[in-house]
């Protein structure tokens, strides 16, 4: 809402100076994006708190059961209690997607288990030293809170430099429970201190060990209580700690699902789905997937992608207007102004749908404003009506072939969407060769096949999808018959199975379908049907460029970045980031005026795989003697001074420490190139 009136008001300043014409499409647009925008956190928190509920709860529960536990007086319970309790969480390598996971324990933890929680990163614990600071900076923050109010300054910085022993005799001698504002204070006397490890093999490992050890002298006065965020395998914990240091701990493993299966349900609940309306197309889906599959495995990442993606194409398309809710579409339309309408005629999908127009119609849609926005208000109604339908038979198509052999038509539905994205996929061999085998299935396959496909469609409110959910189900009613017919026939002498064979071999000889193969047969062609009908590539649809991002060279540049071929851009050609007039050439030239780095880059790379340092130094002198504008002629041109040498040697230390050179025994006063191909 503060965006929104914060937005208004500038609106409201500037037409003081413009007319209100221009101002409105704009405000349209912010509130088309903020209407995208927030829809996209909301599902995004939803679904976040999806993804982590499962782990997140086991993980509660352990840290209420060994909290508890330490209460019993019974023996088996005093031996548990001498060692530390510890989670071993695997995550997985999509590091970049830890953060939030760990985010969301450490609130969890503290609302519902205790309100002593130390979460450490590896960063900033190089050394025992760093590594115990780390802990009692976040032990003193909450040990301050259960202080006396009247406790001084002076006193609370002095409690940051505490050891395990004051924290000990805090915890067992101060009043924690009776200050905590935690909703189970009254079932936990003694709540535990948590330390997370966010990132397990990235400590040191002595460093680590010997914290281990401390810990362990204190554990039957201190209930401390270890996470361990670990990235690879359990394993890592043996190869880490040796066996006098592992036993001290009590481990439990707790196994995340896999980034894969994340990827799935984000890609089910904010792509596949016609709720949102902003698309992506084939060609930006795959460079996010592909970034995901063969770069970091971040779902997180590949959230970012998509937010980025949105924010391009409400950026660069002024008709991305009308890409919102279907009411607000609607209203939109009615106030495009005359710039926007002819961006829409000049649309490649709304040339072909003119083209297609009898001589009239054509007229009036290239000369009616008014009759323009109501076929523009039909358009977005169709464009609605496809993305309902697109997306429950694409559940259907997937249904039936995922289970194929050889998964003609992917094993994950996003494969199969981009099939449809940039195909007309029943035109596809692989379309063609799903279709064979789902011909071949048995009765149980397609009865349990049928049963999700109406399973997938019953929710959707479409008078299509519902007729498509009844005839499947009067297939389902056939097959069944066909179960009650068979188990209803008698018991059959020796003449009759004799006769019911020559009839079964008579039909083999005229091809005659079996009344099962007639009912399957009936079950595909509606399921063609409706693959024809309604998957069709989006690029078919009118207006298609208002909800679709189809800028992947865009997402590649942000997302996938290649720092080498800018470094060797900005060296080689400085004027193209600097845009400095005299640094600009026409031959590919470095212009004297150019950073020493440059000028010494552009010189290394005539140089061979061995550099002497005196010639690169005359050169760049040469170089830089133009450039101060000094006479050719005179005897000082060229000429190494001290100002020269020591911005050679910054520049040469520079390219060294990109990784362009480096130093080398093979020759004295000599570098060695360490790249080739440059520009």
């Amino acid at each position: 809402v503060s965006k929104l009136l914060a937005c208004t008001v500038c609106f409201i300043f500037y037409a003081h100076f413009c007319c209100i014409a221009e101002v409105l499409p704009e405000l349209m647009h912010f509130n088309s994006n903020e209407g995208c925008d927030s829809f996209f956190h909301c599902c995004l928190k939803s679904l976040q708190d999806e993804l982590n509920r499962s782990i997140l709860d086991s993980l509660l529960d352990f840290t209420r059961k060994c909290s508890s536990t330490r209460q019993h007086g019974d023996w088996a319970s005093q031996m548990r209690a001498s060692e530390i309790p510890t989670a071993a969480l695997v995550l997985g390598v999509n590091v970049p997607d830890h953060d939030m996971t760990f985010q969301s324990l450490s609130e969890l933890l503290q609302q519902l288990v205790t309100p002593h929680v130390a979460s450490l990163q590896a960063k900033e614990c190089g050394g025992m030293k760093g590594l115990r600071e780390c802990f009692f900076l976040t032990v003193s923050a909450f040990m301050s809170i259960c202080e006396e109010p009247e406790q001084t300054s002076t006193e609370t910085h002095k409690s940051m430099h505490c050891s395990l022993g004051i924290l000990c005799d805090w915890y067992n001698t101060g009043t924690p429970g009776k200050k905590r504002s935690s909703p189970v204070k009254d079932e936990l006397q003694q709540p535990p201190v948590v330390v997370i490890f966010k990132d397990l093999e990235a400590f040191n490992h002595r460093v680590l060990q010997d914290f281990i050890l401390i810990c362990s002298r204190y554990i039957e006065r201190l209930p401390l209580m270890f996470i361990f965020g670990i990235a690879t395998s359990p394993s890592t914990i043996q190869n880490m700690l040796p066996h006098s240091v592992s036993s001290l701990l009590c481990i439990e493993l707790f196994q995340s699902l896999s980034c894969t299966q994340h990827l799935a349900t984000v890609i089910d609940k904010l792509v596949l789905t016609s709720h949102f309306p902003f698309k992506l197309n084939g060609k930006v889906m795959q460079v996010l997937i592909s970034i995901f599959l063969y770069h970091d495995f971040s779902v997180r990442n590949f959230i970012k992608g998509v937010q980025l993606a949105l924010l391009e194409h409400f950026h660069s398309q002024p008709l991305s207007v009308l890409c919102c809710k279907k009411k607000e579409a609607l209203a939109n339309v009615m106030e495009l102004s005359q710039r926007d309408l002819e961006r829409i005629r000049q649309l490649p999908s709304f040339r072909r749908y003119t083209e297609k127009q009898d001589a009239q119609e054509k007229v009036n849609l290239m000369t009616d404003d008014t009759h323009l926005k109501e076929v523009c208000r039909k358009l977005i109604k169709d464009l609605r009506k496809y993305h309902k339908n697109y997306y429950p038979v694409l559940r259907c198509l997937h249904t039936l072939t995922s289970s194929l052999p050889r998964y003609p038509l992917g094993k994950q539905i996003r494969e199969l969407h981009l099939i449809c994205l940039e195909k007309t996929v029943w035109e596809t061999e692989e379309y063609q060769s799903a279709m064979k085998l789902l011909r071949m299935l048995a009765k149980d396959e397609l009865i349990a096949s049928i049963q999700r496909c109406c399973g997938t469609l019953k929710p959707v409110k479409s008078k299509k999808m519902m007729n498509a959910l009844i005839q499947m189900e009067e297939i389902l009613t056939k097959i069944k018959q066909l179960d009650v017919k068979s188990l209803s026939q008698k018991k059959t002498d020796l003449f009759q199975l004799q006769k019911t064979l020559l009839e079964m071999n008579e039909t083999r000889r005229t091809k005659k379908l079996s009344p099962f193969e007639t009912v399957r047969n009936e079950a595909l062609e509606l399921i063609d049907g409706l693959v024809k009908s309604h998957l069709s590539p989006p690029e078919a649809q009118t207006l298609y460029e208002v909800c679709y991002y189809t800028s992947s060279a865009t997402v590649r540049r942000h997302l996938n970045a290649t720092p080498r071929t800018s470094i060797q851009a900005a060296l080689s050609n400085p004027y193209h980031y600097l845009q400095n007039e005299s640094l600009k050439t026409e031959d590919g030239s470095v212009s004297n005026a150019a950073p020493d780095i440059c000028i010494a880059y552009k010189l290394h790379l005539e140089c061979g795989r061995l550099i002497n340092l005196y010639d690169w130094l005359e050169a760049y002198a040469t170089v830089a003697s133009a450039a101060e504008g000094n006479d050719p002629d005179s005897d000082t041109f060229g000429k190494v001074d001290e100002v020269k040498h020591a911005r050679f040697i910054q520049a040469v230390s520079e390219l060294e420490f990109l990784g362009f050179i480096k130093s080398t025994k093979q020759k004295t006063d000599h570098v060695a190139r360490l790249t080739w191909g440059g520009c």
